[in-house]
Parts: C-alpha cells; structure tokens; sequence
C-alpha cells in the first residue's frame, strides 16, 4: 500500500482552488489519507484537541505525530535544558494524549525527528532503546536523524538490525547535503509495516544558511518531473519490502507541497478510498 500526504493541513491553497486561506482539516482529508502534524513538538496537546481533530476526518484518515522537543533532546542546547523528571514527564503526557488515536488505529506513527547534534554514540543508542520503553511497546515510532554518523555505509546493518529489534521505522530523508552537514537519502526498511519517506526539498543555500529567514527559506523548493519520476520508482520497489510506504512532502515554503504530492499520486496510479466528501463551491 501506497500513502501520500504533506506537513500539516492549514498551507496548501493548492487544495482549495489557490483560495488565500488556511485550509480546513476536512477540506484536506478530501485529498490525502494521512498528514503529519508538528505542533505537538512544541507542546504537547490535550486530549479534546486531538478529539476534535478526529471528528473532521474519516475513520480511516491517520495521523503522524512529531515528537515533543523534549522527547528529542532539542532542549540540550537551550539555557535551561529538561532535567530527567521533566523529560519522562513529557512522554508520559505525550503517552495519555495519544490514546485516542491508538485507539481508534489513527495513529500512524510518532515522529522523533532529532536534531544535528544526536550523533551515533553510546549515550544516544541507549537513548533510542529508553524512546521504546518510555512510549511503550505498542506505539509505531519512527527516527529521522540528521547527524550523517547514523547512515554511515558501514554501520547500515548494524543500525538497521537495532531499529527492527526495537521496532522502529527509520525514515527516509530526502534533504541537501553535504560531507559535514545532513545525511544522504538511504532507502532502508527497518520496520515490515512500514516505510516513511520524508522529502524536504533540496535547496541547499536555503538549508544552510541559517540567517534571519532560514526557517522561510529552508523548504522552498519545488521538485520537478525528473526527480518525482525517482522518487515514484524507489516508492515502488520499497512497496514490496513493507506493508505501507508512506510519503509526506515537507518541501512548502513556497507551498510546492501539495501540487508535488498529487503530481507524485498521478505518477503512482494510485487511488485513494474513504477520503472526505469534496467540497462543491456552487456559486
């Protein structure tokens, strides 16, 4: 199974006929499966708001959660970092947050994106194993790293038997590169259910330039026929390794995220069922 879908649902006027507006949850739904929400990164959401996200979608639409940026060690580098109370904290909240979507099977994943600065090291692969425990058995996870020391050609396998053995997907990361800064795409499954391709464009001066308007620049990028071509034919080979491939284009700065992703749908020839009803401007 195929699923598609792009970074939260309010930016994308693509799906509302280029209308300047945010976007409503069940008028995305129309269109893509899944979505991937960021705001529990910065804090963690009560139940009713993830209720209320629930009853605008179908029954079948799911969710991908990020992380809380406790969870994810963002905070290390801040002036006052998390103690060790504060972190479990965080995933215990975060655990009681998620129980209607585990529930109700919307959750799809949560996303622990971690930051540059989580280098392969003993401290952080025991981290990984406490990321489990901590979320309990039952929750799909999935890792995105953006420190190069975790897709370095001779460790793969090593990595890659860790994360089955603690049943998390790695994602898939499409993003510039370089020799000392962000990874390559590897196209690893480490998780049967599941295979998670995240795509960030590749505007590298944008990417690493971090000056007053990197988080503006960062994604603006819009793939063309060439590179959706090989993205559709790596999707379909990871098709026959994992249960779902799941794609979500994070690439929106200049709001190329969701005309990527249909373009990509097309490409595919895949169908979408149980989306919510399209909405019919008749006047």
């Amino acid at each position: 199974m195929i699923t598609l879908g792009v970074t939260t649902w309010t930016e994308h006027p693509a799906l509302i006929n280029g209308e300047k507006r945010p976007v409503k949850l069940n008028e995305y739904a129309a269109h893509f499966p899944v979505v991937e929400v960021d705001t529990p990164f910065y804090g963690i959401p009560q139940e009713k708001t993830v209720r209320n996200w629930m009853h605008q979608v179908p029954d079948a639409f799911q969710f991908i959660l990020k992380a809380n940026q406790l969870m994810t060690k963002h905070d290390l580098r801040s002036n006052m970092p998390a103690d060790d109370q504060q972190r479990q904290q965080a995933f215990a909240d975060y655990v009681e947050m998620i129980k209607p979507l585990m529930a109700s099977h919307q959750l799809k994943t949560v996303l622990f994106q971690f930051p540059p600065y989580f280098a392969r090291n003993n401290e952080n692969i025991r981290y990984l194993l406490s990321v489990r425990q901590l979320m309990g058995r039952d929750v799909p996870i999935a890792v995105e790293f953006r420190n190069n020391t975790w897709t370095d050609k001779s460790m793969q396998s090593s990595i890659k038997n860790y994360l089955k053995r603690l049943g998390m997907t790695m994602v898939i990361a499409d993003e510039p590169h370089n020799i000392n800064n962000g990874i390559e795409m590897v196209p690893m499954v480490t998780t049967s259910k599941l295979a998670l391709l995240r795509l960030h464009g590749r505007n590298a001066q944008g990417w690493f330039n971090q000056d007053a308007n990197w988080r503006s620049q960062r994604t603006l990028y819009n793939y063309n026929q060439d590179e959706l071509k090989q993205f559709a034919q790596m999707v379909t080979k990871l098709n026959q390794e994992a249960d779902e491939v799941c794609v979500i284009f994070n690439n929106n700065s200049g709001r190329d995220a969701a005309p990527n992703a249909l373009a990509l749908k097309e490409l595919l020839h895949v169908k979408f069922n149980n989306l919510a009803p399209m909405q019919l401007d008749l006047f």
